[in-house]
């Protein structure tokens, strides 16, 4: 689902590739998982969090497929082999870490490390979900980016996501983690403002741990020819109940704060077009 501004006012593009609650039946059947614990493989709601970004003159794409389906944030052809009937072609990605620990971009587990599938899959249903999923979605996210550069001569890509409260971390924890793989995805500005908008709203921030940034931000992120790429994480206790994948009240203190740093780095913007 693409939400476009009136008129894109500042050269920056917000995407949400795991915030997709559209479960089709035939997934669902397929899946020896009920409905809910697919769901907690979500980015929950953070579509939503970002929403103010095209009344400040961005637009926002968001995926409506979900991630337990199809992961946008991964490579197109990365995927497990064990969860195929046939012997997959040599130019597969089958050696990943993500493929190792069952998210690939068809993913073996849901986050709670449960299996997804009742049985194994055929590789032409992986053919079906790059072509009609991964593909148009990152076509997409292409076209916004060429569009904003063409526009302004630089872009940068906000990429939107949430993290469990049990992350893997070090001490203290954090209620954002933003990934710019260690300082070669964006200009280290845009880092820098982003991590101050946060502090000064009383949120604690790490930078890159546990995460950097995955396939969004390290494919698009190439400062040297006027492409910027932030991977901004948030804790999902601070606005959600993740066992039930319902909103808490704290819900709209966390948007407005959201909004407060889409604000900032929007005004960002001049400061990316002149440099």
């Amino acid at each position: 689902m693409l939400s476009r501004p009136e008129r894109q006012t500042v050269p920056l593009v917000f995407a949400s590739a795991h915030s997709g609650r559209n479960y089709s039946a035939e997934f669902v059947a397929a899946a020896r998982l009920d409905a809910l614990a697919l769901r907690r493989s979500e980015d929950g709601f953070v579509d939503e969090l970002f929403a103010a970004a095209p009344s400040l003159g961005a637009p926002l794409l968001a995926a409506t497929f979900p991630r337990a389906f199809c992961d946008a944030n991964r490579e197109p052809w990365e995927l497990d082999p064990d969860m195929f009937e046939e012997r997959l072609p040599a130019w597969v990605n089958t050696t990943s870490p993500r493929v190792g620990a069952g998210l690939g971009m068809i993913a073996r587990v849901v986050a709670s490390g449960e299996a997804i599938y009742r049985r194994k899959l055929r590789f032409v249903e992986a053919e079906r979900r790059v072509q009609l999923y991964w593909e148009p979605f990152h076509a997409a996210l292409r076209d916004l980016v060429d569009a904003t550069r063409r526009q302004f001569g630089v872009c940068l890509l906000v990429d939107c996501h949430s993290m469990p409260g049990n992350c893997a971390a070090p001490n203290p924890p954090a209620d954002f983690v933003l990934g710019d793989a260690h300082g070669t995805a964006c200009a280290a500005e845009v880092t820098r403002r982003a991590e101050q908008a946060l502090a000064d709203q009383g949120y604690r921030v790490r930078r890159n741990d546990p995460y950097a940034g995955g396939y969004i931000t390290r494919h698009y992120g190439r400062p040297h020819e006027g492409m910027h790429a932030l991977q901004i994480e948030v804790c999902r206790p601070l606005y959600m109940d993740e066992a039930g994948m319902t909103k808490l009240p704290a819900f709209d203190d966390m948007q407005r704060a959201i909004t407060v740093l889409v604000g900032t780095l929007a005004d960002l913007g001049p400061a990316l077009a002149a440099g």
